[in-house]
């Protein structure tokens, strides 16, 4: 059975807020928050791979410090925008 939309938002929002390191849910919890539901389909799968990924890769990445993979450049720029207007 397949999830609906409102059901992966919702889980996508979890997984945002609670990654294990303190950093990325101030990053990630508050972008998903004010913008998830802005989300096309490809952006939201986009999302939902990065949400895969190691927390310290993420917050590198993030931050600056460490080039991202060049699929998860579009989403990052998006993080880091978010992250600086806030």
């Amino acid at each position: 059975m397949s999830e609906d939309h409102e059901t992966r938002l919702k889980r996508l929002r979890i997984r945002s807020w609670r990654r294990g390191t303190r950093e990325m849910d101030m990053i990630l919890g508050p972008f998903c928050d004010a913008r998830i539901a802005d989300l096309d389909a490809e952006a939201l799968d986009l999302y939902e791979a990065l949400l895969s990924e190691n927390d310290q890769d993420l917050y590198g990445w993030v931050s600056g410090r460490e080039a991202a993979p060049d699929r998860f450049r579009p989403m990052i720029d998006r993080l880091r925008a978010h992250a600086e207007a806030s």
